[in-house]
């Protein structure tokens, strides 16, 4: 990577770590984490000294199976609330292939049952056979690619961008460590995919027949200094067709048009922001309101609402852990992926803790598969509130 990691540290309360993290299940096959599906069970009965994987709260608004990146297991999951996991793919190794994927920062499911699915890869030091941290200039285990994995039990990858095995960066039809992808629709019925290509210090969006590129930002040429990306974390393509783009060494939050022109800003305070997402205008706003941005202000370790004015309106506090993604639910609560406390919690508007997923700062491995080894993302399946939707 450069001018940013996506990759923030260990913080917090750890729990007795019962396994190595970053284990490496056999190659070869998506199965490697052993038989999904056969830990799920009733809501806090999965236990171990720091208490239950799950808690789900007895609540109506609690619904919806959940997909987790989860980052350093190499893998994404889907889960039914109780924990059981009902699909996944990645067969844990840290080899980028048709079986795997290597450090998921992003899982969008689409409403046909694919997934879109980004390879940011793992930075040396985070899994074992990825190198020494220690070690100037060691690359880690890369990825770089954006698939798209068909659903079902055989889940494979039905496209990739760019073509080849994820471990070139340079070029311009390269990427280097991919944060988030989106599919757009075309005016004409096409298909895009939107991505931040982190180290790259751009958004792409790419023709998803041609694999062209056609939008990006900053502009390729005669860019301004204030156009300029330092290590983008995620971009969504707005109702209004501008672009949320979540600037993460710059500290910032922008929107930019369709022609590159920054429409509106918001840099007050933050300390690497991971993710941004633009909320729904409440119905009685009128036509033109603008809706609220949730920002994931991750090196603040809190969650936080702001209005088109810049205003505070909410936030939640995640004391002592660092959150890598935020989104609001149709439901009002906020999900959030506490990466550095190896879990994912769903809290309503009045911040209680209504769901959580993982172990609190115990890192699951292929022997404990519904845990969670750093999550990066999780979204509930159908619901795409503030997100961009296919």
């Amino acid at each position: 990577m450069t001018g940013c990691d996506p990759f923030s540290p260990q913080v917090g309360d750890i729990c007795p770590v019962a396994s190595t993290p970053g284990s490496t299940p056999a190659a070869g096959s998506n199965t490697g984490y052993g038989s999904y599906g056969a830990s799920g069970g009733a809501a806090t009965t999965i236990l171990s000294a720091c208490g239950p994987v799950n808690v789900v709260a007895v609540d109506a608004g609690v619904t919806g199976n959940v997909v987790i990146a989860d980052q350093f297991n190499n893998r994404v999951v889907e889960l039914t609330r109780d924990g059981t996991i009902v699909w996944h793919f990645g067969d844990g190794t840290n080899t980028p292939g048709g079986t795997s994927i290597v450090g998921p920062n992003d899982a969008e499911r689409l409403p046909d049952g694919g997934t879109l699915i980004t390879g940011t890869g793992a930075p040396a030091g985070t899994e074992v056979g990825c190198g020494d941290a220690a070690t100037a200039g060691a690359a880690g285990c890369v990825d770089n690619r954006v698939i798209l994995v068909s659903g079902g039990a055989d889940a494979s990858i039905v496209w990739q961008f760019p073509p080849g095995d994820g471990t070139t960066v340079t070029g311009d039809d390269a990427l280097n460590g991919p944060a988030t992808a989106r599919l757009l629709t075309t005016p004409d019925g096409g298909a895009h995919i939107l991505i931040a290509d982190t180290g790259n210090q751009r958004v792409i969006e790419v023709d998803y027949l041609t694999e062209l590129i056609e939008w990006r930002f900053p502009p390729k040429t005669d860019a301004s200094a204030t156009q300029m990306l330092a290590g983008p974390n995620s971009a969504e393509r707005l109702s209004n067709g501008d672009t949320l783009i979540t600037d993460q060494a710059g500290n910032r939050i922008l929107e930019v048009t369709p022609g590159g022109a920054i429409v509106w800003q918001y840099d007050l305070g933050l300390n690497t922001p991971a993710f941004a997402s633009r909320l729904p205008a409440p119905p009685d706003a009128g036509a033109d309101a603008a809706g609220n941005t949730l920002i994931t202000d991750s090196n603040n370790q809190r969650i936080i609402e702001v209005d088109s004015s810049g205003s505070l309106l909410w936030s939640y506090p995640t004391t002592g852990t660092v959150p890598t993604r935020a989104v609001r639910l149709a439901n009002g609560h906020t999900l959030i992926a506490m990466m550095s406390e190896d879990q994912v919690i769903e809290v309503d508007s009045k911040k209680n803790l209504v769901y959580s997923h993982g172990k609190r700062g115990l890192a699951g491995t292929s022997l404990t598969p519904s845990w969670l080894n750093q999550p990066y993302d999780v979204k509930v399946v159908g619901d795409y509130t503030g997100l961009t939707a296919p």
